[in-house]
């Protein structure tokens, strides 16, 4: 059987990958290629409270030995006043850099039932369906040295942002292998105005682009695709960038979508080896109230069967019963537009309403 890790986490985390995993099990009971087996694990804050550690060793051995990891979310305010080292979200990026997790995908769509939910007008939001690709295990967040300096009589900091040229190879094949099945266009940001690392940064990716010639590739500033990504979304497809700028743009343009709970991640090792997430947080102040989103949840459960399986017909299944779902107005409290008079339902019900749309 292939084991499926699930890591439900804190706050929304284990309502939202509960329904997740439901729907991963009905689905892999209509696919024979599917054998699932789903083992719990704890991280972040819910590891703090039973190990003392956001991230226990045996918590990554179990994830090196399965096909894939399914996750929560991390934090809370009740860790907010530990040592930065010893937080919830240690545990996150201790797991991104025990298992090699590089590449960050974070599509961005809009539902056409959704589409007045974005701060955008409709007319600019309307279709719009792109990837960020976001470089994670390197960069600034990573880079050395790293310090608070105290010694002199003015405090300084320290942050560095290093890459070499196979890390950015690497993540640059798998943004160009992404927009050959999408709409063949790539677009890679930089800085390279003012920073040596994004000047090399567009010299491997043009190196890497000659492997490609099916596959349209732009470079764009990052400051200009920040204001394009609010004035024109629709002009991308695929973007890939390093991980502090990948970290901003993805944000970015996942809220022009209107909600975080319906965007979904994948984070990928070479090998195969992925561990999937909603991008929302793990919103403490719903948690236990059967009011989470679970969409995101879900769709990242698409994205792993899709990464980790190549079951590519089971994860349409999933996406085209969410937008069923969606077409026939169920809604959370986070997809209901201010003044719009619709009932709500909740996680669990939610849950429910998909699997319905699956047959199951």
């Amino acid at each position: 059987m292939d084991r499926i890790v699930v890591l439900p986490g804190d706050g929304i985390g284990p309502e939202v990958t509960r329904q997740a995993q439901r729907v991963l099990e009905a689905v892999a009971g209509k696919h024979d290629i599917l054998n699932l087996k789903f083992e719990e694990a704890l991280i972040g804050g819910a590891s703090i409270d039973a190990k003392g550690t956001p991230l226990g060793d045996d918590v990554v051995e179990l994830c090196r030995e399965s096909r894939a990891i399914l996750l929560g979310a991390v934090g809370g305010p009740k860790w907010d006043d530990m040592p930065v080292d010893t937080r919830p979200e240690k545990g996150l990026l201790g797991i991104r850099k025990a298992l090699g997790l590089f590449a960050n995908l974070r599509p961005a769509q809009v539902f056409s039932a959704l589409k007045d939910a974005s701060s955008l007008r409709p007319e600019v939001v309307d279709g719009i369906d792109m990837l960020v690709v976001r470089e994670l295990t390197g960069g600034i967040y990573f880079g050395e040295p790293r310090e608070i300096d105290r010694s002199g009589p003015v405090r300084k900091a320290i942050n560095a942002m290093v890459y070499d040229e196979n890390e950015i190879a690497r993540i640059c094949r798998i943004a160009f292998e992404a927009a050959r099945g999408r709409r063949k266009h790539l677009t890679q940001v930089h800085k390279a105005n003012v920073l040596e690392v994004s000047q090399l940064w567009m010299e491997v990716c043009d190196e890497v682009a000659k492997d490609y010639p099916d596959v349209e590739l732009a470079h764009q500033l990052v400051d200009s695709c920040a204001m394009l990504l609010l004035k024109e979304p629709n002009r991308f497809d695929v973007i890939v960038t390093g991980n502090l700028f990948g970290d901003i743009l993805s944000d970015e343009a996942a809220m022009i979508t209107g909600s975080l709970g319906m965007l979904p991640s994948a984070s990928l090792a070479e090998g195969g080896l992925g561990l999937y997430e909603p991008v929302h947080g793990s919103a403490p102040d719903i948690a236990g109230q059967d009011l989470a989103n679970p969409l995101a949840a879900i769709m990242s459960a698409a994205m792993l069967l899709e990464h980790s399986f190549s079951a590519f017909d089971a994860a349409n299944e999933i996406r085209d019963a969410v937008s069923s779902v969606l077409d026939a107005g169920h809604r959370t409290g986070d997809i209901v537009l201010p003044g719009e008079d619709r009932p709500t339902i909740g996680c669990v019900e939610m849950g429910d309403k998909v699997l319905e749309a699956l047959g199951s």
